[in-house]
C-alpha cells in the first residue's frame, strides 16, 4: 500500500572516524530518492536538511566520546523531528550522515509508541555491531555506540534523549549481516539478548531463513519495525561509497530479499539509511542502490 513519508535529511559525520557521510542525503537525493518515491504511489513531504554543525567549528571533547555534546544536540533535534512525523500520521524516512543519528532516531519512534504503551522492535543491517560504550570503544566514534545508547548503555546524555533510560529491549532487536565486532561489543550483545545473524548465518541458512527470524524477533510483540540500513552492510563491491566497509558483506540480491520481506511484513513504521561516503565511491553508485533498498523496502515488485 501507498505511505505517506516525511524525508528527514541529517548531514552528520561527527560521529564518524572518516569525513564524507555529511554528504549522504544530497547523495541520495541526486540519486531521484523523491521522485522514485513519488513514482511508485508514496506521497512524499521532504523538509530538507536538520541543521548541522561541522568539525572544524565545534569542540572535539573527550577522546573515548568525540564530539559528543553537538552529536548529542542534533540528535535531540532529530528525536523530535521523528516523533512529530509519526504523530502527524507519516513514515519517517531519515537520510544519514552517520549511524550516530540512530539515536535520535529510534528514541523519537520509541517515544511515539510509548504513549500508548507499546515498544518497538528493530532490524538492524549492519557489518558492524554498533554496540560499543566509552569503555570499550576502540576509536571514540560515536557512530559505533548507537545500538548501545538505544539499549540504555553508555554516556547519559545519549541514553536520556526524549525520555530516560533504554529505548529498545536487546531481545527485540536482530542484527543482520554482522562480521566486525569488538571484544566489548561481543559482551554487550550478549549481556542484552540481542540475536546477531552474521554474515556466516547467511552463508549457511540463506538470507531468507535468517530475515524470516529477524522479522519475527522485531515484530514480537512490537509495534512494528524501525529499520536500520547502514549500507556497510553489503559487500564494497556492491556499495563501495561507504566509510567503514569490510569485505565479505551481502550481495545486491540478497539485501533486496531483505527488503521485499520487510515489506511483505507490512510493519516496517521508520526507516534510517545511513552511512554514504560519495567521496568513496564511484558515480554515485551507493547512493543509487540505496533508492533501489528503500524501494524494495517500501513495496517495489518485479511482478
Amino acid at each position: 500500500m501507498p505511505k505517506r513519508i516525511r524525508i528527514i535529511g541529517v548531514p552528520l559525520d561527527l560521529g564518524a572516524g572518516r569525513r564524507g557521510v555529511d554528504m549522504g542525503p544530497s547523495a541520495l537525493r541526486v540519486a531521484g530518492i523523491d521522485t522514485q518515491l513519488q513514482r511508485h504511489g508514496h506521497d512524499v513531504d521532504d523538509i530538507g536538511d536538520l541543521t548541522v554543525t561541522v568539525p572544524e567549528t565545534v569542540v572535539f571533547g573527550r577522546k573515548d566520546l568525540r564530539f559528543a555534546d553537538s552529536v548529542v544536540a542534533v540528535n535531540e533535534v532529530l528525536a523530535e523531528t521523528v516523533r512529530h512525523a509519526l504523530a502527524d500520521g507519516l513514515m519517517p524516512l531519515v537520510l544519514g550522515g552517520d549511524h550516530s543519528i540512530a539515536i535520535g532516531s529510534l528514541a523519537g519512534s520509541t517515544a511515539h509508541v510509548a504513549r500508548e504503551g507499546k515498544r518497538l522492535g528493530v532490524v538492524w543491517l549492519d557489518a558492524h555491531g554498533d554496540i560499543n560504550t566509552p569503555e570499550t570503544t576502540p576509536s571514540g566514534n560515536i557512530h559505533g555506540m548507537c545500538l548501545a545508547v538505544s539499549l540504555g548503555l553508555g554516556d547519559s546524555r545519549l541514553v536520556n534523549l526524549q525520555r530516560p533510560g533504554a529505548k529498545l529491549l536487546g531481545r527485540n532487536v536482530a542484527l543482520v549481516g554482522t562480521r566486525d565486532l569488538d571484544a566489548g561489543e561481543r559482551i554487550h550483545l550478549r549481556e542484552q539478548g540481542v540475536r546477531v545473524f552474521t554474515i556466516r548465518d547467511i552463508d549457511e541458512r540463506g538470507m531468507a531463513a535468517v530475515m524470516k527470524d529477524a522479522i519475527a524477533i522485531a515484530s514480537d510483540g512490537t509495534a512494528g519495525i524501525h529499520v536500520q540500513l547502514d549500507m556497510d552492510v553489503l559487500d564494497p563491491t556492491e556499495a563501495p561509497g561507504t566509510g567503514t566497509p569490510v569485505s565479505g558483506g551481502i550481495s545486491y540480491r540478497e539485501a533486496h530479499l531483505a527488503m521485499e520481506m520487510i515489506a511483505d511484513a507490512g510493519n516496517m513504521t521508520a526507516m534510517d539509511v545511513v552511512e554514504i561516503n560519495p567521496i568513496l565511491g564511484y558515480q554515485n553508485q551507493t547512493a543509487e542502490l540505496a533508492v533501489e533498498l528503500v524501494l524494495s523496502a517500501l513495496g517495489k515488485r518485479i511482478l
